[in-house]
């Protein structure tokens, strides 16, 4: 017999089949317990867990998906404990048994020390009361010849001296030099800013926060700046004017879309004031020769 005579026997196709058989099987069980195990095609939408509590999302959510807490933060308008912020945001779309990280509301206010402000910029003051975990309450400019130099320190209107304990949080009225000669102040451009960093450009061009209009109900993550005043078109006003504000949410309003329509609102606007100058140029009669305007004249024809 030769080497190759199995191939004209039939328990050898059978066989071949049977391996082809079991190949397949496994390859299909395989697929279809790794789509099972990784959740393929299974995806969920995201819930809000803003105000609500660790145990009511715990209760509710707790066999979809994992919490982590990494962080806590003191508010006096939000109720103690319960979620400020999460990762991944609400909408996103999820597998379930996702890791979710959250932030929460302290139930009691952590302390700190009032650093030493007096003589510093005012930016150097800022970025020190920021990470002290402190707040501007309010930017007043005096007579001073240093510029956006601190004068005072205020808690509560009254002065407070560096190392004395506070509740972070706290808010801070910081007296700031007006220098010789007290010139107006660059007016920043708010428009599409989130609503947690507009207080802090604002004190950063010598400026204060003023009312802050909330036009759509969401949570404070989805806010941004859709209107200001005094405009940005004002281009500069005096040290420590109050800016008000008002917020639209980026999840109902396109903040892309509204940007290009004001720009070319603005370049019109712009044109038309330019037209208008022009015309209301008037030539001194006496820079008129009679004879030039008979010669152009003449020319004409």
């Amino acid at each position: 017999m030769g080497k190759l005579s199995f191939l004209k026997q039939k328990k050898f196709y059978i066989h071949l089949l049977l391996i082809i058989l079991l190949s397949f099987i496994l390859l299909w069980l395989t697929i279809k317990l790794l789509n099972l195990y990784t959740r393929h095609d299974k995806v969920y939408e995201m819930p809000d867990f803003t105000g609500m509590t660790t145990e009511e999302v715990e209760k509710t959510y707790g066999r979809d998906y994992h919490f982590i807490l990494i962080d806590s933060i003191y508010s006096k308008t939000q109720t103690p404990g319960s979620i400020v912020q999460q990762d991944p945001l609400p909408n996103s779309k999820v597998k379930r048994g996702r890791n979710v990280y959250y932030i929460i509301v302290a139930k009691t206010p952590e302390r700190t020390t009032m650093p030493n402000l007096n003589n510093l910029s005012l930016r150097q003051a800022l970025v020190l009361l920021e990470s002290s975990g402190l707040l501007v309450k309010e930017l007043q400019y005096v007579k001073h010849f240093a510029r956006n130099a601190i004068r005072e320190q205020r808690y509560n209107g009254t002065v407070i001296k560096p190392g004395t304990e506070l509740n972070k949080g706290s808010k801070i009225t910081l007296y700031v030099g007006l220098g010789t000669d007290e010139k107006n102040m660059q007016l920043p451009s708010l428009y599409g800013l989130p609503a947690s960093e507009v207080q802090h450009v604002l004190n950063m061009a010598g400026l204060n926060l003023g009312e802050e209009i909330y036009e759509d109900r969401d949570s404070i993550q989805y806010m941004k700046v859709h209107k200001m005043e005094p405009h940005f078109s004002k281009k500069s006003v005096r040290p420590g004017t109050f800016v008000n504000v008002w917020y639209r949410s980026s999840r109902s309003f396109n903040f892309d879309k509204e940007k290009n329509n004001a720009a070319k609102e603005d370049s019109i606007a712009n044109a038309l004031e330019q037209q208008a100058a022009l015309d209301t140029i008037e030539i001194p009669q006496d820079s008129l020769n009679p004879s030039d305007i008979e010669d152009n004249y003449e020319d004409d024809f």
